[in-house]
């Protein structure tokens, strides 16, 4: 076993979301080190162009993947792999590359039985239709409904996570989808962004029990496990603590990851570097 097996896996987000992602990973691969990378100095990605997304994307990854030896980079944002996942696979060919959006499609399409998706996200990723490209390579047959839910963002990085207010938000975004006169309405709801998972229960309520709901932060990590398992990487050494990279000041991403991690994050673990 090579020492590549050792080094660290790379999670790259523009912000906070990701770390849904990686509390996904940690469960999934306890005995791996990771490096969380967050591009927090110009957030929010999902407003920007599929061009300036990926110029920086390949910057900040480029950086990333040089200075800290990773052996698999998760691109933990919906946004980026929407629009800079096959830009940084051409890039890097070196490590396996890979994103949060397919395998969230492929688990959708495996659970859908009325052959219809709806997919809730920001809308960055709203409007690329990445996910509807992803499932719809899956199966052609499959009708996607996608909606942008740009508000459910801010409450999450506020730690309103339920409440009146949020109920009332998450209503207004998801009636138009499943209290409609459609004769179909969807059976599987694709959560299109890391930060929905927070608000997963929320969303439950709302939608019932017939409607299956998809966190693409648990697709995406079991899905790491498999190209570990693919690239025979897995790690046989003892898992180090997690290292975080901010892009700006290290503050408040501190604060706010506290509510994503549900734990207080360790003030000495995080670090800021230039872009």
């Amino acid at each position: 076993m090579s020492t590549l097996n050792n080094a660290p896996i790379g999670v790259f987000d523009s912000g906070i979301g990701g770390l849904t992602v990686l509390n996904a990973l940690w469960q999934t691969l306890p005995q791996e080190s990771f490096v969380y990378l967050a591009d927090t100095a110009r957030i929010p990605y999902g407003t920007k162009s599929p061009e300036t997304v990926c110029q920086y994307a390949k910057q900040v990854c480029g950086q990333f993947i040089r200075q800290h030896h990773i052996k698999a980079l998760v691109v933990a944002c919906n946004t980026a792999s929407a629009h800079a996942l096959s830009t940084l696979k051409n890039e890097f060919k070196d490590i396996p590359i890979l994103g949060v959006i397919i395998p969230g499609a492929a688990a959708a399409v495996k659970a859908t039985c009325n052959q219809h998706i709806a997919v809730i996200a920001t809308e960055g990723t709203a409007r690329s239709h990445a996910y509807e490209e992803a499932i719809q390579h899956f199966n052609q047959a499959i009708r996607v409904t996608t909606q942008a839910c740009s508000l459910l963002v801010p409450l999450v990085e506020e730690g309103w996570l339920e409440g009146e207010i949020t109920q009332r938000i998450v209503e207004q975004y998801l009636q138009p989808l499943f209290k409609t006169q459609d004769v179909t309405t969807p059976d599987t709801l694709v959560l299109g962004c890391t930060h929905f998972p927070l608000l997963k229960r929320c969303i439950e309520s709302y939608v019932g029990k017939n409607v299956q709901v998809i966190d693409s932060a648990t697709t995406a990590a079991a899905q790491t496990l498999s190209l570990l398992q693919e690239h025979d990487l897995l790690s046989s050494a003892p898992k180090q603590e997690t290292l975080f990279l901010v892009t700006d000041s290290p503050q408040r991403f501190i604060t706010t990851a506290n509510i994503f991690l549900g734990k207080p994050l360790d003030e000495n673990r995080v670090r800021h570097i230039s872009v």
